[in-house]
């Protein structure tokens, strides 16, 4: 019976291996959703994410993402804590890449509503768009397996790169379940993907999205067959692509290493990381991750080369 022979696509990609002068884009998603009671360094208010962004930014990180401190807010509540946590750093950092995520908005509108006011202050190169649905849950009291259903449909996406070429964003394109990426694919084909996207692999971590119970996640599993399954299906079509993982630690698992191998990009930090004794700095995952860009032999991309490596409008 044939089948797919993992250790030969392995080998075909690290047969293509990348050269010594294509840098590492180092992510850094600095807060989310994370409380302090998940992990206590998490920056939240304008103040602390310009502080902790600086430093993020003075230890190798090529790309900051960020929350402000409650995903409830909309519209112009919403665009006022970012322009404060922003305009100063971006002042001082104009080269400085950065993006922020969307409002818990009702209609996609809404989700998007508080992006030109923040586009308008604040000089932004990207912004986020979710390319398709899943479900994100946790075991309920009950024992069974419970949550919402995090929905995207085609309108809403179509809707999502609108905006971002509207507002010259480079998007980054999250890639929850191998769906979202045939959407980023369907795109790409069809020659309506906008300058500057880059696909984020975000593999489910045994604790998953809420990090409320083990066992209840999301997508693929952070492992080396999961990995070379999305890279399969984004073929040679060169759309640069990073790894995360939610509810778990990246360093800790293969994904990591192997995207270095294969070419591949980082997205770390508080947002996603998760572990129930370690609570790490953003800082701190930079410099494990600078760590093993340096053991495979890759340099870190500046936000001047990253922006030149995206083509960002």
């Amino acid at each position: 019976m044939g089948g797919v022979n993992v250790g030969e696509i392995a080998g075909e990609r690290l047969g293509a291996r990348v050269r010594s002068d294509e840098s590492v884009i180092i992510e850094v998603a600095i807060n989310g959703s994370t409380k302090p009671e998940r992990n206590p360094h998490v920056p939240l208010t304008p103040e602390a994410i310009r502080a902790d962004a600086a430093r993020c930014l003075d230890a190798g990180a090529s790309v900051i993402h960020a929350h402000n401190h409650d995903i409830t807010l909309q519209a112009d509540d919403a665009s006022g804590p970012y322009i404060a946590a922003w305009a100063p750093l971006l002042a001082e950092r104009p080269d400085a890449l950065w993006y922020p995520t969307l409002t818990s908005g009702k209609t996609i509108h809404d989700k998007y509503a508080h992006c030109d006011a923040i586009v308008s202050a604040v000089p932004t190169r990207m912004g986020v768009v979710d390319t398709g649905s899943t479900n994100l849950g946790y075991y309920g009291d009950d024992g069974y397996p419970a949550g919402g259903a995090y929905v995207n449909n085609y309108a809403d996406i179509r809707y999502a790169f609108e905006t971002c070429t509207r507002l010259g964003l480079g998007p980054s394109l999250a890639i929850y379940e191998p769906g979202f990426l045939q959407t980023v694919l369907a795109y790409h084909h069809a020659g309506l993907l906008p300058a500057g996207s880059m696909a984020k692999f975000y593999f489910g971590g045994e604790w998953g999205m809420s990090a409320r119970s083990r066992g209840v996640t999301f997508g693929l599993p952070p492992t080396k067959h999961a990995l070379l399954a999305y890279l399969d299906m984004i073929g040679d079509t060169a759309i640069p692509w990073s790894v995360s993982v939610w509810g778990g630690d990246l360093m800790q698992t293969p994904v990591a290493r192997l995207a270095l191998e294969l070419g591949g990009h980082l997205h770390i930090g508080l947002e996603e990381h998760f572990d129930p004794v370690r609570k790490p700095t953003n800082v701190e995952l930079i410099d494990e991750a600078i760590a093993l860009c340096d053991a495979v032999g890759r340099r870190i991309a500046s936000p001047a080369h990253t922006a030149s490596m995206l083509g960002l409008p």
